[in-house]
């Protein structure tokens, strides 16, 4: 469910695919800090079978589909949330890295294993 407040009015994919990115700059074996605070993705997830790890949680493959897709990295960009380098890499603004998708509890199931 997209959250109440979303002044960019980025669609489900982009929140889905902003909560991910948002996820993997947490994450030093796929993101990189950079000076000005930003934070570029160097490395994305292969699901294995329905799912894949993103640290200590587990993320249903399906809600991943935008990691991979140009025209969401583009409107991310265009909103002036991350700078987009398809498909090697994209940085997360400041913008990006601090709007509140509130999905981060939908997506990110917590893992046992």
């Amino acid at each position: 469910m997209p959250p109440k407040s979303n002044p960019l009015k980025l669609n489900a994919l982009q929140l889905r695919t902003l909560t991910l990115l948002q996820g993997l700059a947490t994450i030093p074996d796929s993101a990189q800090r950079e000076a000005n605070g930003e934070v570029t993705v160097i490395r994305f997830p292969q699901a294995h079978g329905d799912h894949f790890h993103l640290g200590n949680a587990v993320v249903a493959a399906k809600d991943a589909t935008g990691l991979y897709n140009e025209a969401v990295w583009n409107a991310l960009s265009r909103k002036g949330l991350a700078r987009a380098d398809w498909p090697h890499r994209i940085t997360l603004t400041a913008s990006g890295l601090g709007y509140e998708t509130g999905l981060a509890n939908e997506i990110f199931h917590r893992s046992p294993h």
